[in-house]
């Protein structure tokens, strides 16, 4: 059985990963919300049944290979390929360029399912997306935890989130928060942010 999206944001309160502050996000805005995702994918039996809403849309997909922007996105990523049996690696920034280390390779014609954790712009993804075009790699689809923009982000390929919520995010010079006086809390993992 899958989980409803309800029963996905059940699991995001009870671990308390779905937090209530003042956030600068990976995309570069503010935010009063953020989805700590590793706060809740800690837990090895809500990470495979999160998953299993994700690998069951696309099982009947022609696939090769999972690939994830690091680091959100690898235990997603990881727990999708083990539920349909197949290969998985990620992409990681070097000198600021998403791009594959550690002798990872995608081939001419590869069959590949994107996964992340949290899309608010889609940037990373859009990035991922990119990589594998320069590969000549066939893309299947992208699958994600949660859609921050309700739906507004559009990759072009078929998609699948297991939460669509509209968060409001804000451009820094426009932030009621910073306005306010809030202090900017920065819990995601690229530190390159200001």
């Amino acid at each position: 059985m899958n989980l409803t999206e309800n029963d996905v944001l059940e699991l995001f309160n009870k671990t308390k990963a779905l937090l209530s502050g003042h956030f600068l996000l990976t995309s570069g805005r503010h935010s009063n919300k953020y989805f700590q995702c590793a706060k809740v994918l800690q837990y090895p039996n809500y990470n495979e049944a999160i998953c299993k809403n994700i690998s069951d849309f696309f099982k009947d997909y022609e696939i090769d290979t999972v690939i994830c922007p690091a680091i959100g996105g690898i235990v997603v990523g990881q727990e999708v390929a083990r539920q349909l049996g197949k290969k998985f690696i990620f992409a990681e920034r070097e000198n600021n360029t998403m791009s594959l280390r550690r002798g990872f390779d995608l081939k001419e014609g590869e069959k590949v399912l994107i996964c992340e954790d949290v899309v608010t712009t889609g940037g990373s993804v859009f990035e991922v997306i990119e990589l594998a075009k320069q590969k000549k790699a066939n893309i299947v689809g992208v699958g994600f935890i949660v859609d921050r923009s309700f739906g507004k982000v559009k990759f072009g390929y078929p998609q699948h989130s297991t939460v669509k919520m509209e968060v409001i995010s804000y451009l820094k010079e426009y932030c009621p928060l910073c306005k306010e006086g809030l202090e900017l809390v920065k819990p995601g993992s690229r530190k390159n942010l200001k």
